[in-house]
């Protein structure tokens, strides 16, 4: 596995609760709750019946271009926004790319796994993990950010990271969790100004699809035309290309930004819940705007051991660069299972 200054960058919140039989309540994943509904699974199995004919992409691509006013030749639909990562690092010929940190760390490990040297641009705790542009080198060539960024969970402003284009520069800006955000706000999927921006998106995360794998790029064509170069045949299913097409509706796209504010309440009731922890040591990352929140706290590792104990799931820091053994991630859920965690959080402090 890629790993680097000891952080292995393949562990992914899946590992917290892989093997745990379904008895834990499962804070280590950041994908919604309750998904995908049920009028989604419904549509994604009536497409079943044209299994036997290869995947034929171009409604759905036409579909997520009519979702951001953009022409179909600037989308890529992709196996996950995961695959867009390894994509990025095939086939594009670049010299010297940037991941900034903390991230999430696939971006790098797929560079590192195509014979790639990458720097870090480590955003600091003090500065409470915000872009500061004079950080990124002038010379890199690709530059990778994601927002709102996982595990931070904060949101950068769109001009500030419009402000990293340079010519001869691909931006990506990994847009994954953006769609959890009210009004979408600080997205730059729709831009067309910027120079060299490449905007990955997912849809396993709000709609519970992390089994399908369907995600899409939004690029400048040439860059969607060097990338789909590098993908093979029918890399995404019928299956995943019915449920692209329907998660870019008018319907999914209201339904999605009524979660984002449920989210934005169940986060501020949940932070509420944290602050009573302040007392012994635990500081909050943000402000948190993601459907997540970074937290610090002495004896991270054995607070986790024992939440475990307790039920409850919970994603270490430490394999995230630019963190330590001191952070924890938590998924936002609904109030009740978030006062459930917090009893939990009581108990497993104290011992």
């Amino acid at each position: 596995m890629p790993t680097d200054g000891g952080h292995d960058l393949r562990h992914h919140g899946d590992a917290e609760v892989r093997d745990d039989g379904g008895s834990l309540v499962d804070l280590a994943v950041n994908v919604r709750a309750d998904t995908p509904p049920a009028w989604l699974r419904e549509h994604i199995a009536a497409s079943l019946g044209g299994l036997a004919a290869y995947p034929d992409g171009r409604a759905a691509r036409a579909a997520v271009a009519a979702r951001h006013g953009l022409p179909a030749e600037r989308v890529l639909l992709t196996a996950g926004a995961a695959e867009a990562f390894v994509l990025l690092a095939r086939a594009l010929k670049v010299r010297r790319p940037v991941v900034v940190h903390p991230q999430f760390t696939e971006p790098e490990a797929a560079l590192r796994d195509a014979g790639h040297t990458v720097d870090r641009v480590l955003l600091r705790e003090e500065d409470g993990f915000r872009l500061d542009p004079a950080a990124v080198p002038e010379t890199a060539d690709l530059v990778v950010i994601g927002n709102p960024t996982n595990p931070t969970s904060v949101l950068h402003p769109a001009d500030v990271i419009a402000s990293l284009a340079r010519p001869g520069r691909l931006l990506v800006v990994d847009e994954a969790f953006m769609d959890a955000v009210p009004g979408e706000r600080e997205s730059l999927a729709e831009r067309v100004d910027v120079p060299g921006l490449v905007v990955l998106r997912s849809l396993t995360k709000t709609w519970g699809l992390a089994g399908l794998r369907i995600g899409y790029v939004l690029a400048a064509p040439e860059t969607v035309r060097d990338l789909e170069r590098a993908q093979p045949l029918w890399p995404v299913s019928t299956p995943a290309l019915a449920a692209a097409q329907a998660c870019v509706g008018p319907r999914a796209v209201a339904e999605a930004a009524h979660a984002a504010h449920r989210i934005a309440a169940d986060r501020a009731h949940l932070l509420t819940g944290l602050a009573r922890f302040a007392p012994a040591g635990l500081r909050v990352a943000g402000p948190a705007q993601g459907p997540f929140v970074l937290v610090r706290l002495p004896h991270a590792a054995a607070v986790r051991s024992r939440l475990r104990d307790l039920g409850y799931a919970v994603r270490r820091g430490d394999t995230f660069p630019g963190l330590d053994g001191e952070w924890l991630r938590l998924a936002v859920r609904d109030r009740a299972t978030m006062d459930g965690f917090l009893r939990a959080l009581e108990r497993a402090v104290a011992a």
